[in-house]
């Protein structure tokens, strides 16, 4: 462009005319006290509750407690870089995760950093970790099942996608282990699965994530994992992020979801040991008045929307763990209080050999019988109640009292289906398999078989099924019912007879 000496004048003034000031402007505040992960900052009037605030060496805190004169920070990293008097950025926007198709079989923290060392996570989208639960106008009931896999859930305490299903008992009595078949068993369901390890060892996960691998269930699940050497508030943050995940495929790409939160005990536990270092009043077990709503807010945002709304679904699987089986604590309360029905592992059963080791008495779904198939309330309508039964009866049979004859027989069938519910780790059942084999035990065909024989017959018995009556386990999978009753009876009555 060739400007003639002339035009110099004219050009800045025109310049200068259409000059518009561009400015910005941080609240910055200064930390007064830190330590065990906590920061007490002030000049952050305006800050929001939940705001993610930057340190000055980068690391990301969360405004947690506001106060008349200063705001209680929460640290989601490493505290100890952090000095009395270095400067605090607002951040201006409430804690938020990415989400996106990206993410998916990977293993990230809280905050979406990928940990799994395969590279950065690819995405524009991202999604806050807390969000409203949806309204009753947009959600409808819960009616379509969620196959776990698992004989014993499937038949007596059935889930239903939307539901908030509670995994319950002490350490050690394989509680993990159902959430991790469930997971598996939606390999060929379009179900995006979502596993939130809190305050896990690391090894611990490793070998969820390995286990997940070796049976192809990476390429539908994600891993969030907060483990125990993390800071508290990672634990704390940890199932809203995994949720928060969960919902962007439930919302946007309408899709049905399974989140697994184990446990929520090293959660609350974590949130209990943020509020006493912030000074929030302690209530029973020193935990704070708002633990109920901790959870409540969390497991709320299970949902089965409506057609408007897309029709997806969030399941939950939240984890409890207990101490001694002592189930009326303040956490097992509160959390059974809030879900649709528990599923309860005591020791005494895993340890005899029982796995599942389900207590049948005191587990429930309260949605029943509104998420099973056809097939399955078919088969499995009295088992749980002769269960039951059997399991008083067997108490009191223990007393050497002389029984009769109709109550062996109740004994021998009682011990008998406890066998048929057995099912070893991370073999997940198709229904219509399960459906035949439920059929066989609960209309007597294994009552003169040995107890020792039960495993043997139950897998040549699938096996015949697969090779010289397929027909019946399509009809069944297909119908999601046993349309002919007599046929089936036919065919297990001519396999038991060359058994």
């Amino acid at each position: 462009m060739n400007i003639k000496t002339n035009q110099i004048a004219d050009i800045l003034k025109e310049e200068i005319k259409n000059y518009k000031s561009q400015y910005t402007s941080d609240e910055l505040g200064s930390v007064v006290e830190i330590g065990d992960g906590i920061a007490r900052v002030v000049g952050l009037p305006n800050v929001m509750a939940n705001e993610m605030v930057e340190f000055e060496n980068g690391i990301i805190g969360i405004a947690f407690n506001l106060e008349e004169d200063s705001v209680g920070v929460i640290i989601l990293g490493d505290y100890t870089d952090i000095t009395q008097g270095g400067r605090v950025k607002r951040l201006n926007r409430i804690l938020q995760v990415p989400v996106g198709e990206s993410i998916i079989g990977r293993v990230v923290d809280p905050l979406g950093n990928p940990i799994d060392a395969l590279g950065d996570i690819e995405t524009t989208e991202f999604r806050e970790i807390e969000h409203q639960a949806p309204g009753i106008a947009d959600r409808q009931p819960v009616e379509e099942p969620l196959q776990t896999g698992i004989k014993a859930i499937d038949s007596m305490t059935p889930i239903g996608r939307g539901q908030r299903q509670l995994i319950i008992g002490d350490r050690g009595t394989g509680k993990t282990a159902i959430a991790i078949d469930a997971i598996l068993n939606q390999k060929d369901e379009d179900v995006i699965c979502v596993y939130v390890a809190i305050g896990q060892k690391a090894s611990t996960v490793a070998t969820v994530v390995d286990i997940l691998r070796k049976h192809g269930a990476l390429e539908y699940t994600i891993v969030v994992a907060a483990s125990a050497s993390d800071p508290a508030a990672m634990l704390y943050i940890a199932p809203y992020s995994g949720c928060a995940i969960a919902e962007y495929f439930m919302y946007s790409k309408k899709k049905h979801t399974l989140i697994v939160y184990d446990d929520l005990t090293k959660q609350a536990n974590a949130y209990r040991q943020l509020s006493l270092l912030l000074r929030r009043p302690p209530g029973r077990e020193a935990f704070p008045g708002d633990v109920f709503f901790l959870h409540s807010r969390l497991l709320e945002r299970a949902v089965k929307l409506n057609e408007k709304n897309g029709s997806g679904s969030l399941t939950a699987l939240p984890i409890i763990e207990t101490q001694e089986g002592e189930v009326s604590a303040y956490i097992p309360t509160n959390v059974i209080s809030i879900t649709d029905g528990q599923i309860y592992l005591i020791s005494s059963l895993f340890m005899s050999g029982v796995r599942p080791a389900i207590d049948v008495g005191i587990s429930v779904s309260r949605v029943g019988g509104k998420a099973q198939t056809k097939a399955m309330k078919q088969v499995a309508g009295s088992l749980r109640l002769n269960l039951a039964s059997y399991r008083s009866l067997e108490a009191f049979s223990q007393l050497g009292i002389g029984l009769d004859k109709a109550t062996i027989n109740q004994l021998d069938r009682g011990a008998k289906m406890v066998e048929l519910l057995k099912q070893i780790q991370y073999t997940p059942m198709p229904m219509e398999e399960q459906a035949i084999i439920l059929f066989a035990g609960t209309k007597g065909f294994l009552d003169n078989i040995e107890i020792d024989r039960i495993k043997e017959f139950e897998a040549r018995l699938l096996e015949y099924f697969k090779r010289k009556r397929e027909d019946i386990l399509i009809s069944i999978r297909e119908a999601k019912a046993i349309l002919d009753i007599e046929k089936l009876t036919e065919s297990i009555q001519e396999f038991k007879d060359k058994f």
